[in-house]
């Protein structure tokens, strides 16, 4: 019987690509226009539904009903500011719908319709099965898709269900930078270890990962990101300046037009294709708007003015990856470019002079080399004759849970390889608590209310006992496509619970989750402070109520004398905690030294402390 085949899908935000395993080696499959890559377009029209080429060719004729960029969208909230930002820039409506799920609006076949961002995808990815199974001859069921490294649980999540959608089993999702590594490493069996780092900006999202080519082992190192960087952003610079310029030699506002908006973009993207292999082109428009030409020539030195704050961004990625990994910039043996937006003189000689004029790495196709990996990774889970070991992807965030205070407790810190398992121990914080109430967060930041509540669950079932006597299991499970799993498990009771963090409520807002990295930095030094602070109020809280405790349990059993003045003192700590909430450091400390100094002459037992 004749194996299945299984193929690799490159999800792009701009284009896709599919490759498949045959005849000893991957093969990269044409499109219907004789193309290697498909645009991710979805055109509704009062007839048909058009997707990849056809869409495209009809977008300056039907801009609202043509839909592009969907990528942005997928596993994200309506109110996420990335969102309401790209919004003003796309001809097609967005609207929302409950739970703040995006829906884009269209007409098709003469009604008004919704779709959720993942069917928008599952129609790109439905077109890339069906060019397979044309190629092959046959069915394919099987598929590897890929996503940005630094994409979340939820847009990880949703991507997997657009792949259910198509019809697809989708046998794993991989990082973008892992499957160019792939892609770059397959073949050099006899090479020694080498640090690879892979720089893919593509048309909406920009990666960075640093990875270990050990013979035929693939080992993430280190993940870094901007979930909404990409061509598409270089676009609307370019489409922002020629808008302006327009404006101001006609004394109009183009931007009421949808359908002019959308044949300027068109010119737009071509003129930065040009700009990558010549230092000046034109765009040349007849009969824009209102009856006005437009004709502007531009030059690549402006096209790189337009656009240099976000190169700029990314090589502050790019240096805080190599820091992620502990590496110095020298210790980079490779850097492989991928995602069509790295063929951008200005960003090749960023990249080149970030790392003293070493050579860039040319040997990939930066189009193909998504595809083409995941097309190997799909060989070796169908158990073909490939010979590649492959780690497949690090956790971009740190995953938590809340304790006392307030604090953040990581369980799997951030750039974990995966699958990973990572297991830890907690207590009740009050006597006779038969309940616990876990959240679970990701993030940076030292407090949760910093960082990303992923979702919560209760462990009920728990004996009676003192606070501190239980012992509950928590135990974090990551598989290798990045979606969390989380249990509590009580050793007195057996109670146990658990909680898969899904996309739902949109858990997540994506345009945030760089700026969490960023900000961690940027407030290092006060988080520090404040979990300082966080934990020597808890110590005093916690010492005070626990002395108070042991007085009123002593009175109560007549094994000492009720000591009015310990009383006093407890109470008047209490009182002092509840007026200076802001206390610092030192005083939370001095006020700790002041109250055991009096406590401890009635009680010699240990110190209370409270987890």
């Amino acid at each position: 019987m004749e194996k299945e085949k299984a193929i690799g899908i490159d999800l792009g935000t701009t284009y896709s690509c599919v490759g498949v395993w045959e005849n000893g080696r991957v093969e990269i499959i044409v499109n219907d226009q004789g193309n290697r890559t498909t645009p991710s377009m979805v055109a509704f029209t009062a007839k048909e539904r058009l997707v990849g080429d056809a869409a495209k060719f009809q977008i300056s004729s039907n801009p609202l009903n043509t839909i592009f960029d969907v990528k942005r969208l997928i596993g994200r909230q309506f109110t996420d500011s990335s969102v309401q930002a790209d919004m003003k820039l796309w001809p097609f409506r967005v609207v929302t719908q409950k739970n703040d799920k995006p829906m884009i609006q269209v007409r098709y076949k003469g009604e008004k319709k919704l779709f959720a961002p993942e069917e928008i995808s599952s129609m790109v990815l439905m077109k890339m099965k069906t060019l397979a199974e044309q190629y092959l001859g046959s069915e394919v069921k099987n598929a590897v898709i890929t996503v940005p490294a630094y994409f979340s649980d939820s847009q990880r999540k949703t991507t997997k269900d657009a792949g259910l959608f198509a019809g697809l089993n989708v046998m794993r999702i991989i990082n973008e930078p892992t499957a160019a590594a792939f892609t770059y490493g397959f073949g050099r069996a006899k090479q020694e270890k080498k640090h690879i780092l892979v720089f893919d900006l593509g048309g909406g999202t920009f990666d960075v990962s640093i990875i270990v080519v050990r013979i035929c082992n693939f080992e993430v190192k280190a993940v870094g990101g901007e979930a909404h960087l990409g061509g598409e952003d270089f676009d609307n610079r370019m489409l922002a300046y020629c808008v302006q310029t327009f404006n101001r030699k006609y004394k109009t506002n183009l931007s009421r037009s949808a359908k002019a908006l959308r044949r300027l973009r068109s010119e737009c993207e071509r003129a930065k294709r040009s700009l990558s292999s010549v230092v000046e082109t034109v765009i040349d428009i007849d009969c824009l708007y209102e009856g006005h030409d437009f004709f502007l020539k531009i030059r690549r030195a402006k096209f790189e003015e337009l656009n240099l704050d976000l190169f700029e961004q990314c090589m502050e990625v790019v240096k805080k990856c190599v820091e992620d990994a502990k590496l110095s910039k020298r210790q980079i043996d490779d850097i492989v470019l991928v995602g069509g937006s790295s063929r951008i003189p200005k960003v090749q000689e960023m990249v080149r002079d970030f790392f003293d004029g070493k050579e860039l790495c040319r040997g990939v196709n930066p189009d193909e080399a998504v595809a083409y990996g995941a097309a190997l990774e799909a060989a070796v889970l169908s158990k073909e004759d490939v010979h590649i070991d492959v780690m497949v992807d690090v956790t971009p965030l740190s995953l938590g849970i809340a304790v006392c205070g307030g604090v953040m407790h990581p369980v799997v810190p951030r750039n974990t390889p995966l699958p990973t398992r990572k297991k830890t121990s907690v207590t009740t914080p009050h006597d006779d608590q038969i309940a616990v109430s876990f959240q679970v967060y990701e993030g940076e930041r030292p407090l949760v209310a910093d960082n990303n509540l992923l979702g919560k669950f209760v462990l009920t079932g728990i004996p009676p006992a003192p606070a501190g006597v239980s012992s509950i299991k928590v135990c974090f499970q990551v598989d290798e496509d990045g979606i969390l799993s989380v249990s509590a498990h009580d050793k007195g009771s057996g109670a146990s619970n658990e909680i898969t963090i899904t996309n739902e409520g949109g858990r997540l807002s994506i345009h945030e989750i760089d700026k969490m990295v960023a900000d961690a930095e940027k407030f290092h030094r006060e988080d520090e402070e404040e979990r300082e602070k966080h934990v020597a109020k808890n110590a005093l809280e916690c010492y005070v109520s626990n002395m108070r405790k042991r007085a009123m349990k002593a009175k109560s059993e007549g094994s000492m004398d009720a000591d009015h003045h310990l009383i006093s003192t407890i109470t008047a700590v209490e009182e002092w905690l509840d007026d200076n909430s802001s206390a610092t450091v030192v005083q939370l400390h001095d006020k700790l030294r002041e109250v055991e100094l009096k406590c401890l002459p009635l009680f010699s037992s240990k110190r209370f402390r409270f987890y």
